[in-house]
């Protein structure tokens, strides 16, 4: 985990910018010590943000699935999933 204080996105802007995307991994920047901002690159925001829509999609499928309704068979499913990894 990165932490900064919030005077270095201003000071090392191109550092702090460079260590997002050597790492993929966001930088959580403080204010007086207490946690205020995250930063990542626009890249790693994008897969993250495809991640979180497949998780929604999955548990809501689940749901579907523990409440009885319909779903697809396995080939259907493979077909979907390759879909979406090719997506990430």
């Amino acid at each position: 985990m990165n932490i900064r204080p919030s005077a270095a996105i201003r000071q090392n802007y191109n550092e702090i910018a460079d260590m997002c995307r050597k790492t993929e991994e966001p930088i959580f920047l403080t204010k007086n010590g207490e946690g205020d901002l995250v930063v990542m690159d626009i890249e790693t925001y994008n897969r993250w943000e495809k991640m979180l829509k497949l998780r929604e999609e999955l548990l809501a499928v689940e749901e579907d699935r523990i409440a009885g309704r319909s779903g697809c068979t396995l080939d259907e499913l493979d077909a979907y999933l390759d879909d979406v990894i090719d997506e990430v």
